[in-house]
């Protein structure tokens, strides 16, 4: 439970470092064993959830603000990071705020600001991640998409909108590095795709798209084991990756 004393120096560590009335709200996805997972903040008082968030500090870049809660979250480094809208319901922080009125006085109350938050959407490693709380939760875990508990303020639009813009970006750039591992089959991948789209892919058609991308290599020899046909593993070519997500190309599932 948030003590009176904790949310105060909160309060006044917030109006002396960050700017008022911009946050950033990030909806971190991760893939594991075929499941789109999502990063959730439980709260110290009263458990309710959020997606992980912060503050942009007073001489600091937008960009760099995202990077840096990224990193506090996660622990990752150098992970994709897309911005994808602006959030400015009026009435968006008036949740937060009455939530804690009764602990501090209005005048000190950070969440007395009327925040536009700044929407990012970020794909990691699930296995490298270390998922770390925020100082107002007490726990910060991955959720099955399927599955993610209700979210307060506007974070369950926030995360909608996060999953429509992911599905969009399918049609005209890669997906996957981030996700991964270093190296996968054809069907793996494909259920990465079928998993965002949340609908089924032909096979051959699939296969035929992603290598007609040039984003692949082939490893030489297939999986060993297994009592089937072994599939072959494929790597990211990273040089035509990266291409691919600055140049675009045409598609569409």
């Amino acid at each position: 439970m948030l003590t009176k004393k904790e949310l105060k120096e909160y309060c006044d560590n917030a109006r002396e470092n960050y700017l008022a009335h911009i946050s950033i709200d990030c909806v971190v996805f991760g893939f594991h064993e075929g499941l789109l997972k999502v990063l959730v903040l439980t709260m110290k008082n009263g458990g309710e959830c959020y997606l992980p968030g912060g503050f942009v500090r007073k001489k600091e870049p937008i960009e760099m603000a995202a990077n840096r809660i990224l990193k506090e979250r996660t622990g990752l480094d150098e992970i994709f990071l897309q911005q994808f809208h602006v959030f400015g319901d009026p009435e968006r922080s008036k949740e937060h705020f009455e939530m804690y009125k009764d602990m501090i006085p209005a005048k000190q109350n950070w969440f007395n600001n009327r925040f536009l938050t700044i929407g990012y959407y970020a794909l990691v490693d699930f296995s490298d991640a270390i998922p770390n709380p925020d100082p107002l939760s007490v726990a910060c875990t991955w959720c099955d998409l399927n599955d993610v508990p209700e979210l307060r303020l506007d974070h369950t639009l926030i995360l909608k909108t996060a999953l429509d813009t992911l599905r969009l970006q399918l049609n005209y750039q890669p997906i996957g590095y981030n996700l991964m591992p270093k190296e996968f089959t054809m069907p793996e991948l494909q259920k990465l795709y079928e998993t965002i789209l949340d609908k089924k892919l032909d096979r051959r058609n699939f296969q035929r798209r992603m290598l007609g991308f040039g984003i692949l290599n082939r490893s030489e020899q297939p999986r060993k084991g297994g009592a089937h046909k072994a599939p072959y593993l494929y790597s990211f070519d990273l040089e035509n990756y990266k291409a691919a997500l600055r140049e675009g190309f045409k598609g569409g599932w």
